[in-house]
């Protein structure tokens, strides 16, 4: 008898087992964030594809410039293009420091805006008001699920491709954004918005995905390294990705928080 209750349960186990996606469990890919202008900066994050389709965010840094909100976003693109973290050798001003207009053509124009609240596209992409802040010491932590439905298509399916920029740098070590170190953010002045230091917008960290989600495809679309864009040169790219970065609400409350309130 208890043979045959055994072989029973074979072909029942077999029959689960031939259909997996019956319980799926989430899908995540890990991040390790990288110092790019040697502030000291690192991080970890972990992007998690839901069974609804959903993404859940989680981002621990530390090291970031303290007491200020930092402007974080996905970058990248779900159409094959081989975007990366840039090295020094993308300071092309020789200032020692990487900025957003050198950053660009290498890691790729906003994907989505890691804000807090509200909107997450491109148009948000630096909406301080409503993007994270780190702590007194200089740690941030963020936690956000986006509905399916905010997504760009193509999201969970090129998940590997895609990597996290943290922006906000302190490169003079006085705690705060300012226009002594760096000067003003030549970035921000080349779209029209005036007085936003460079620390402001130069960005601290940036880390590419390690693993891959159920499904993804390969990116192939340039090679590593010569900034190509689909469409458009590296100049146009970072400029439409500017004018988003830097638009009228968000330009707006940027003034305001990073060259009034302290």
């Amino acid at each position: 008898m208890r043979m045959s209750r055994a072989l029973l349960a074979i072909p029942a186990a077999a029959m689960f087992l031939a259909f997996p996606g019956v319980a799926h469990a989430d899908e995540s890919v890990q991040v390790q964030l990288q110092d790019l202008n040697e502030t000291g900066a690192t991080g970890t994050a972990t992007l998690t594809a839901t069974n609804g389709g959903d993404l859940k965010v989680m981002i621990r840094s530390k090291g970031m410039t303290p007491n200020s909100p930092h402007a974080q976003h996905v970058h990248g693109a779900a159409n094959g293009m081989d975007f990366h973290c840039p090295d020094k050798s993308a300071d092309t001003n020789g200032n020692g420091y990487v900025s957003t207009e050198e950053g660009l053509p290498m890691y790729g124009d906003i994907f989505i805006s890691l804000t807090t609240t509200g909107d997450t596209t491109k148009a948000s992409g630096l909406a301080v008001d409503r993007m994270p802040k780190a702590d007194a010491q200089g740690n941030l932590s963020y936690e956000r699920t986006i509905p399916a439905s905010d997504l760009p298509k193509g999201t969970i399916e090129h998940l590997k491709d895609l990597h996290l920029v943290q922006h906000g740098i302190d490169a003079n070590k006085n705690g705060k954004y300012d226009m002594e170190a760096l000067g003003e953010s030549t970035f921000a002045k080349s779209i029209g918005v005036n007085g936003i230091p460079a620390e402001a917008t130069d960005p601290a960290t940036c880390g590419m995905v390690s693993g891959a989600a159920a499904g993804s495809v390969p990116a192939g679309g340039v090679a590593t390294g010569d900034g190509s864009t689909a469409g458009g040169s590296p100049m146009m790219m970072y400029t439409v990705g500017g004018l988003a970065l830097l638009g009228a609400a968000g330009a707006v409350v940027a003034r305001r928080r990073f060259a009034g309130e302290r």
